[in-house]
């Protein structure tokens, strides 16, 4: 009998990498972590480069491989997530500003100040432009695939089809072969940078609690969200969730939505959602469902007001949310890109003044809003599978008549 050979799966592997950039960054010196920040950073360049083909590929054949209601599920699915982000955005205001000034420090703003901007140099840095920008990539997905849905075999021939269906299979073979292999050296390098910079422990050491609160609410907008998918697909909600497990220690590791794609399609498959649904939900939720990254920055913006006494208001919330709901669409795919696309927002709560981009309001919200970037991220991606599970089970019980498919155990 022959013996079965030990493989590490990739959730131990993501928290020995998370714990080995922590030791790293507190023991080691900083000519050796700058060195796995320099590898890091070289992955992260050419991940950027690969995720708007990532995109064209996936969602492109997602939606043509649609054989009916192609452009309904589309509009199903943005309203869908953005919905979830306006609600729990308003949700995390309310909590925010009942529970915060309860606990808030006059002092915390020197102190988390210091670490604004700190971060390790790469010895080296190579750059790979993107041939498209992600928005660009969604919108171009979008054209190219209903497009082909609708006109596939009627007006226009096979052809562009199979070229797509081959390009995702090139696609699909340098995620498995180079992206997920490596997944864990890029998580290592961001908590060497972290742990070294001193961001983590400054930040926490001072607003623990305010970050404890926001967390719970990622976890309880998980529950939330995977019991609405679960009640209407009639799937067992707590087995959806132990589905997502590797999704979420993805996502807190890379703390890009878009980096996690390759992960959270497969725990879209063992929830039951069919290859044309998840291959076409997964990655545009990736880059317009941002419910944990409007809930973290909607806490970290009243935190900062209440710290410096700055009016705030769910009617100045409100309009914010809405705004940055479509803003973000442009921000996966690098750590901190959604508090960096909100930047230029941050004076509808903050006012002209203190809103400033460059000032150290807008400096501190940063800092604040990035050491709980990957949690926030995770939120993210968890949700995209639940409004996955919904859409499959709409496709299946409305358009195509089918029953969905039951969750795969994790």
């Amino acid at each position: 009998m022959e013996k079965k050979s030990f493989k590490l799966g990739l959730l131990p592997k993501i928290l020995i990498a998370i714990v080995v950039g922590i030791l790293i960054g507190q023991f080691l010196p900083v000519w050796f972590c700058r060195i796995i920040v320099t590898a890091s950073g070289i992955f992260s360049t050419f991940l950027k480069f690969i995720i708007p083909l990532m995109i064209v590929a996936y969602v492109t054949m997602g939606i043509a491989d649609l054989k009916s209601g192609a452009g309904k599920l589309l509009l199903i699915t943005v309203a869908l997530a953005y919905t979830s982000t306006l609600i729990f955005g308003s949700a995390s205001y309310l909590v925010a500003s009942s529970l915060f000034p309860h606990f808030m420090s006059e002092g915390a703003m020197e102190q988390i100040a210091a670490t604004a901007g700190v971060s390790l140099d790469s010895y080296l840095s190579i750059t790979i432009p993107p041939l498209l920008d992600t928005l660009s990539a969604v919108v171009l997905a979008f054209v190219l695939g209903l497009c082909l849905s609708m006109l596939r075999g009627k007006t226009i021939s096979n052809t562009l089809y199979e070229c797509m269906k081959d390009f995702s299979g090139i696609i699909d073979k340098v995620l498995h072969a180079v992206i997920i292999p490596l997944l864990p050296l890029y998580i290592c390098g961001t908590f060497v940078d972290m742990t070294k910079s001193g961001k983590t422990f400054a930040i926490l050491s001072v607003l623990w609690k305010v970050f404890l609160v926001v967390i719970l609410m990622h976890l309880i907008c998980i529950c939330i969200q995977f019991v609405v998918a679960g009640a209407i697909s009639h799937k067992n909600p707590v087995q959806l969730i132990r589905n997502q497990i590797p999704g979420y220690a993805t996502a807190i590791g890379t703390q890009s939505s878009a980096a996690t794609i390759p992960v959270n399609l497969q725990c879209a498959a063992k929830d039951g959602v069919s290859e044309q649904i998840r291959n076409f939900v997964v990655p545009l939720c990736a880059n317009i469902h941002m419910a944990g990254s409007m809930i973290t920055i909607t806490a970290c913006a009243t935190a900062v007001c209440l710290m410096n006494r700055l009016p705030i208001s769910l009617g100045v919330v409100i309009p914010f949310i809405m705004t940055l709901g479509i803003a973000m669409v442009a921000s996966p795919g690098a750590p901190g890109g959604s508090i960096m696309t909100a930047l230029p927002f941050l004076y509808m709560i903050f006012g002209a003044e203190a809103g400033d981009p460059n000032g150290p309001i807008c400096a501190i919200m940063v800092a604040l809003y990035i050491t709980q970037d990957s949690f926030g991220t995770a939120c993210n991606v968890s949700g995209d599978n639940a409004i996955g599970v919904i859409v499959e089970s709409i496709y299946q019980k409305f358009i195509t008549g089918a029953r969905p498919a039951k969750a795969g155990r994790a």
